[in-house]
């Protein structure tokens, strides 16, 4: 290709195979050559501002990112108001996966585009010299806790925009599970801090809400029901693995109610993950199996009626062999509108699962060779606000 011309009447399709797939998800993508266009740099200096606002909105967000060196007038076009309604006009880009690890200390992060097929870097330099974690990503918007020398913090911020702020301290500041949800309609955000055991001391449900910028007190989970540190937010619905007894707890926001489901887990059962998946679906992803040669790797949909897992797809066995090469291997599992996303660190790999077109495809890429990274969907967007 280069920058040899091709005329329009000889056209050819080239078969290429997508950025950040390996050889066993290799697809066939027609790419059709277009003719080089002279652009006129008079015309594009005077395209009035509303029009270049709309052109700016259509570009992918990782492009309109890079574009802010390019002029003053870019930059400034990226914190206008009209460009902002534009951007929050237009489809969104489609999901990615943002990664997160430290370099020396300093702080890195890569994104990977799944409707384009590859990695974005973006500067993370901008966020204070925290000890934090990746906590999730929704609408936009990306949280993180950690301790700012021995106090207790959690951040907002949008990677795209560089923009960060702190969360008012919880009424119980103690270090526990959390989980960010975005409203799309009004853009406003809650981090919802699950009840705790903290000594001898039960932690009540605490949740922050972004138009009050208050953490507000709700019931504490009963104390019989100790949690693992699994839990989904699904259908304004928290919901937690429990161990005693052996099943899930509900907690509903609108009535602060907390509800046991009596749905028992699948027998052999050896490390689960609670996903939310569109649609009030919930999944649960684990290992079956005791031996390392019998293990596989299975997903279960909550039947919400019957209150029973049921299965719904099992890992191919070349899949399962690839991503876990021993028994004991650690694995981490998270997903968003039916996309599955399975990390293994020692084998650096990141496997993709569609629940709706049941098609399991690598993710490669140097972004995922870090023992030490922490990955979570992400939709990039510059119209979502941190205050």
């Amino acid at each position: 290709m280069g920058s040899r011309n091709t005329s329009p009447s000889r056209q050819k399709a080239i078969k290429t195979k997508p950025r950040g797939l390996d050889e066993e998800s290799v697809a066939t993508f027609s790419k059709i050559v277009q003719p080089d266009i002279q652009m006129e740099d008079n015309i594009w200096a005077m395209l009035p501002e509303d029009l270049l606002n709309e052109i700016l909105a259509r570009v992918p967000p990782f492009m309109i990112f890079r574009l802010r060196s390019v002029c003053k007038r870019w930059n400034s076009i990226l914190q206008d108001n009209s460009f902002l309604k534009f951007h929050s006009q237009v489809p969104s880009h489609g999901p990615c996966l943002l990664t997160y690890w430290k370099n020396s200390q300093t702080p890195q992060c890569s994104v990977f585009s799944l409707p384009l097929k590859q990695w974005f870097k973006i500067p993370f330099t901008f966020l204070p010299q925290w000890a934090f974690w990746l906590v999730g990503s929704s609408g936009g918007l990306v949280c993180f806790s950690g301790l700012d020398g021995l106090t207790f913090k959690m951040l907002i911020c949008n990677p795209l925009t560089q923009t960060w702020r702190t969360l008012p301290s919880m009424h119980y500041n103690q270090q526990r599970q959390l989980i960010m949800v975005v409203d799309r309609k009004d853009r406003s955000f809650k981090v919802i801090a699950a009840s705790d055991i903290y000594g001898d001391k039960s932690l009540p449900t605490e949740v922050y809400d972004s138009k009050l910028d208050k953490w507000l007190l709700h019931k504490t989970m009963p104390a019989v029901n100790l949690c693992s540190s699994k839990m989904a937010f699904c259908d304004s619905r928290l919901y937690l693995e429990t161990l005693s007894p052996l099943g899930l707890m509900m907690y509903r926001l609108d009535t602060e109610h907390w509800e046991y489901i009596p749905a028992k887990f699948p027998r052999s059962l050896l490390d689960g993950y609670l996903v939310a998946g569109s649609q009030k679906r919930l999944f649960l992803v684990g290992r079956i199996g005791v031996y390392s040669t019998l293990q596989s790797m299975r997903i279960w949909e909550l039947d919400h009626n019957k209150f029973v897992w049921v299965e719904v797809s099992r890992m191919p066995p070349r899949y399962f062999r690839a991503l876990l090469r021993l028994s004991a291997e650690r694995f981490e599992c998270f997903g968003q509108d039916n996309l599955i996303c399975f990390t293994s660190w020692n084998q650096g790999k990141g496997l993709l699962y569609d629940v709706d077109k049941k098609v399991w495809s690598w993710i490669a890429g140097c972004a995922l060779q870090s023992y030490n990274s922490q990955v979570c969907f992400y939709e990039p967007r510059f119209d979502a606000m941190v205050y």
